[in-house]
């Protein structure tokens, strides 16, 4: 699957589970591990495993490989490495603590939008 494809159905499954704040950074020439972040956050643990888990199972269902998944059981910063894509979904309090946005402040917007029509 194409690096933008698999952007794309990572968003619409967070979206799927109600993610809020959705941005995707584009990464090609700032990083040599991923084309693509994904950030978002939950309200609450449960809804933080719900985002992670949908992303999970779309991953498998399209026969991507989920290379790594750490945090899940303590629900406050979930990464999910999909190869291309590294998604990152927090608890609310923890993204703003980490605030990835800043960190990878040179990195443009990916507009993911049209993901969540689909």
């Amino acid at each position: 699957m194409k690096s933008h494809d698999l952007l794309m159905l990572t968003a619409k499954a967070a979206d799927d589970k109600r993610a809020e704040d959705i941005l995707a950074l584009n990464m090609e020439g700032l990083s040599a591990f991923a084309d693509y972040f994904v950030i978002c956050h939950g309200n609450s643990d449960k809804q933080v495993q719900a985002i992670a888990q949908e992303i999970k199972e779309q991953a498998h269902k399209n026969e991507v490989e989920v290379k790594r998944l750490e945090g899940f059981d303590a629900a406050k910063w979930i990464l999910i490495d999909l190869g291309d894509v590294i998604v990152h979904v927090f608890h609310k309090e923890e993204r703003s603590y980490y605030n990835l946005e800043k960190l990878w402040g040179d990195a443009p917007l990916e507009d993911v939008r049209e993901a969540f029509t689909i």
